[in-house]
C-alpha cells in the first residue's frame, strides 16, 4: 500500500478540523472539554470504533478510548496518544477567529494540538475506504489534562501504551518538518508566602506581605536558571484588598532539564527554598513531573522506519529531541517504542495567532498513514 496514493484532500480535511476548533476545550473548563471529547468520539463512531468513555477525575474532563475494528482485536498494536485540552479560554474564537490565509489557517488549538489528532482519524479513515488492513490493530485515546502536566490521566495513558507495541504522538511537527525522538524532563512546583495582615494605611509597619515575599523568591527561582536546567513562575496570585498587607500569596513554577540527574539537583534546590524570614513563611511542594525521555533503540527503529515513508513520499524526516513536555514523555520513558512530534506544522502555539501550515495535513496524514500500514 502506497499512501501516497491514497486521496487525501486538504480541503475535506480542513471542513472537518473546523468544527474541532471551534468547539473551545481548555483544560480547566471539564464540561467544554467533554464537548469536544463528544464530537471526536461521534466521529470514529461514524468510521466504525468501538467508543469508551472513562470518567475524569480532579475535576478535569473525561477520556476517550476507541479500539478500531481488526482482526487482532485484543492484542499490543498502535496506540495513538492526543489531548483535547487547549490553553485558550472560551472566548478566544471571538479573538482567534478561524481564518485562511494562503497556506496558512488559524484558530485557538488548530495548532497544539487538534490538527495532528484530526489528520491521525483522517489516516484511519483513508486506510479503512481503501479496504487496507493494517498489520495492527489500532487504539486511539484522547485526554483531557496535558496542558497542565497530566495529573489525572498518566495512569490511564501508561496503562493503555503497556498494551501495545508502539506509541504515535500527533503533538506539533518541528518547523524544519522533524519529529521529536525525546523529551526533557519538566518538573512543575506550588508556591505559598503566608504574612501577617494589617492595614495598609494606618499599620502598614505591622504586616509582613506575603506578596513581597513572592516577589523575592520569584527573582531568586529565575536566578537559578543555568544551561542544565531552566527555572521559571508562570502563575501568582495574591492579596484581596488593596488596603491590607496580603497575608497569603501562591504560585507555580516549572523546571526543566536535558538530563533526569540535572532536574533532580534542580527540585532540591527549589524545594530548599522553604523557610522563613522576616516573619514569613515561603513553602515549596511538588507538583506533576514528566521523567525524562531519551531515545533508545525501539524508538529509534520505529523513527528510522518513518524516515523511509516520508522518503518514500518525497521527503526529509530529521529528528531531534525537544523541550516542552508531551505524553510521549511518559511512554517513551516506559521504554515503548515511541514517536513524537507527527502532527502538522506550524507556529504561534499557546498564543492568539496560532497557525498551522494547511499543506502540512495531507503531508503529515500521509506518514501516518504509511507508518499505521507497515508496523508490524
Amino acid at each position: 500500500m502506497n499512501p501516497a496514493n491514497l486521496p487525501f484532500d486538504s480541503e475535506t480535511m480542513l471542513e472537518g478540523l473546523r468544527t474541532w476548533v471551534e468547539c473551545e476545550s481548555p483544560t480547566w473548563d471539564a464540561n467544554a472539554v467533554n464537548r469536544m471529547l463528544d464530537i471526536a468520539a461521534r466521529d470514529m463512531a461514524i468510521m466504525g470504533a468501538t467508543i469508551e468513555r472513562i470518567a475524569g477525575r480532579q475535576g478535569f474532563g473525561g477520556v476517550i478510548r476507541a479500539r478500531f475494528p481488526h482482526p487482532k482485536q485484543g492484542e499490543p498494536g498502535i496506540l495513538i496518544a492526543g489531548h483535547m485540552d487547549t490553553v485558550h479560554p472560551v472566548g478566544t474564537i471571538e479573538k482567534l477567529k478561524w481564518r485562511r490565509e494562503g497556506n496558512r489557517c488559524y484558530g485557538p488549538g488548530i495548532y497544539d494540538m487538534k490538527g495532528g489528532n484530526y489528520l491521525s482519524l483522517e489516516a484511519i479513515r483513508q486506510l479503512a475506504r481503501a479496504s487496507f488492513t493494517t498489520p495492527l490493530p489500532i487504539t486511539v485515546l484522547f485526554t483531557p489534562d496535558e496542558e497542565v502536566g497530566t495529573p489525572s490521566t498518566r495512569d490511564i495513558i501508561e496503562a493503555e501504551a503497556a498494551r501495545n507495541k508502539y506509541v504515535l504522538v500527533p503533538e506539533p511537527g518541528r518547523a524544519d518538518n522533524g519529529v521529536t525522538t525525546g523529551r526533557y524532563a519538566i518538573a512543575r512546583f506550588n508556591l505559598e508566602a503566608t504574612g501577617r495582615p494589617s492595614h495598609a494605611g494606618a499599620t502598614l509597619s505591622a504586616g509582613r506581605s506575603a506578596i513581597r515575599e513572592m516577589a523575592r523568591q520569584i527573582l531568586a527561582i529565575d536566578a537559578m536558571t543555568t544551561e542544565d536546567c531552566t527555572f521559571s513562575v508562570g502563575v501568582v496570585h495574591g492579596g484581596q484588598w488593596v488596603n491590607c498587607v496580603a497575608t497569603t500569596a501562591t504560585g507555580e513554577a516549572l523546571s526543566m532539564a536535558k538530563r533526569q540527574a540535572d532536574l533532580d539537583r534542580g527540585v532540591e534546590r527549589m524545594l530548599a527554598l522553604s523557610g522563613t524570614n522576616n516573619d514569613v513563611t515561603f513553602n515549596v511542594t511538588r507538583g506533576v513531573t514528566r521523567p525524562v525521555w531519551e531515545p533508545d533503540a525501539g524508538t529509534m527503529a520505529l523513527y528510522k522506519k518513518a524516515r523511509d515513508i516520508a522518503k518514500s513520499l518525497g521527503a526529509e524526516l530529521p529528528h531531534a529531541s525537544s523541550g516542552g513536555g508531551s505524553d510521549g514523555n511518559f511512554t517513551g520513558a516506559m521504554g515503548i517504542p515511541t514517536l513524537d512530534g507527527l502532527g502538522v506544522r506550524g507556529g504561534n502555539g499557546h498564543t492568539l495567532e496560532e497557525f498551522i501550515e494547511v499543506d502540512s495535513l495531507v503531508e503529515r496524514g500521509r506518514l501516518m498513514a504509511g507508518l499505521l500500514a507497515t508496523l508490524e
